[in-house]
């Protein structure tokens, strides 16, 4: 964990010069009123060709029990991944956090996969889109799969649109069962690199694609 920085002196531009040189920001808790800047020793990485997807995982994307919207919410997004949790006791995400990450969704930089049931929100996920990479922030669901519908249909929006870096900032089991791994700090970098100097297309999947079209997608390992 890098020096604490006064909330209040961080930007929507400094924030994603800080990304670009492979820096982002957390804040203790909630209520703390700084933010520090995190560059891990290892850092996670989805390999956007080698992502694991479960044939039960696979059978729910099918079922058609699951609605999944693009940038509808944001709102509602970041609010989920920062409520407490059965897993999640306490949240990184404080109010600065929220009004630098709105601004950057407003100028285009901040994407949301949203999964909905009968219309209710039910778990979705928000990151940083930058060059050819995109920055997972944070996830959640209050229906079961809910979140990890919205990791595939994320993978499948990524490698349809040319990016080629999926960054998880950390590994944790969950992310783990879908081929997450960790990479030293000096090899990533050389990854950050390459991914700024691509371009990736955040819509160039149609926001209307079908189950078979995303698992077709995930299936071709090529990218």
């Amino acid at each position: 964990m890098g020096r604490e920085e006064d909330a209040h002196l961080v930007t929507p531009d400094l924030l994603l010069r800080a990304y670009e040189a492979g820096i982002f920001p957390m804040a203790e808790n909630a209520d703390d009123p700084g933010l520090y800047w995190i560059e891990p020793k290892e850092r996670g990485i989805i390999p956007l060709n080698g992502f694991h997807l479960s044939k039960s995982l696979a059978k729910t994307i099918r079922s058609g029990r699951f609605d999944v919207r693009i940038n509808r919410d944001f709102d509602s997004v970041i609010a989920g991944c920062a409520a407490e949790g059965p897993d999640r006791r306490q949240t990184w995400i404080n109010a600065r956090i929220r009004s630098l990450y709105g601004a950057l969704f407003d100028k285009g930089h901040v994407h949301t996969v949203e999964v909905y049931v009968d219309d209710q929100l039910a778990g979705g996920l928000y990151g940083v889109s930058l060059g050819g990479a995109f920055f997972g922030e944070s996830m959640f669901h209050t229906v079961r799969d809910a979140s990890k519908v919205a990791l595939v249909y994320l993978v499948a929006r990524l490698k349809r649109g040319g990016y080629v870096l999926l960054d998880t900032q950390f590994v944790t089991p969950h992310l783990a069962q879908f081929g997450a791994i960790a990479v030293r700090r000096a090899r990533y970098r050389q990854m950050l690199a390459r991914a700024m100097e691509a371009r990736g297309d955040f819509f160039a999947l149609p926001t209307d694609a079908s189950a078979e079209d995303i698992l077709q997608i995930i299936a071709d390992q090529r990218v």
